[in-house]
């Protein structure tokens, strides 16, 4: 049995229409019902709903926290994925990275960080697909943080958020 440990910090994934005014804001967390729509029989996931906010409005403190949840799983063993929302999931990346790197124990972990462009829900939203792609990096991937993106798996450390375009590249 595979197991991972998932934390949701908000982000678009997390996203929800508020037909009242329009917006599009953090409200209930949608990781759960995104779960449900995938046959995972022999992955065990636990959920850790850590935070529900825009990743614009994120803060030092929000970092080091995920950060130490993170290191709690991976020096346990247990791979960990992060939801994340994408316009400041790399700066988090690295926090997590360095956190983790103090700990010879939690190196040897997976940690994959993912999100979407679109939420949940919204016709066309990549939320599913990131997270199915995040789950499977869990079971393939060495020790280290990553992000899984689009069909793509990068090193925290090597990629950079294209807004133009809404995709990550890899950068050297």
């Amino acid at each position: 049995m595979h197991r991972v440990h998932l934390i949701t910090t908000g982000g678009t994934i997390e996203k929800r229409y508020v037909e009242q005014d329009g917006s599009m804001e953090n409200t209930v967390p949608q990781i759960r019902r995104c779960l449900s729509m995938l046959r995972l029989p022999d992955t065990a996931i636990t959920v850790e709903e850590l935070m529900n906010i825009d990743s614009l409005v994120m803060t030092n403190d929000h970092r080091k926290l995920i950060a130490e949840r993170v290191l709690a799983q991976a020096t346990e063993g247990t791979p960990v994925l992060v939801t994340h929302g994408t316009d400041t999931v790399v700066e988090t990346g690295k926090v997590v990275a360095e956190t983790l790197a103090q700990h010879s124990a939690a190196a040897t972990v997976p940690v994959v960080f993912t999100g979407a462009m679109t939420p949940f829900g919204i016709e066309g939203s990549d939320a599913l697909q990131n997270l199915t792609e995040a789950l499977l990096a869990t079971r393939m991937l060495p020790g280290g943080v990553y992000l899984a993106f689009h069909g793509q798996v990068f090193p925290i450390a090597n990629v950079r958020k294209d807004r133009e375009n809404s995709r990550f590249l890899r950068i050297d």
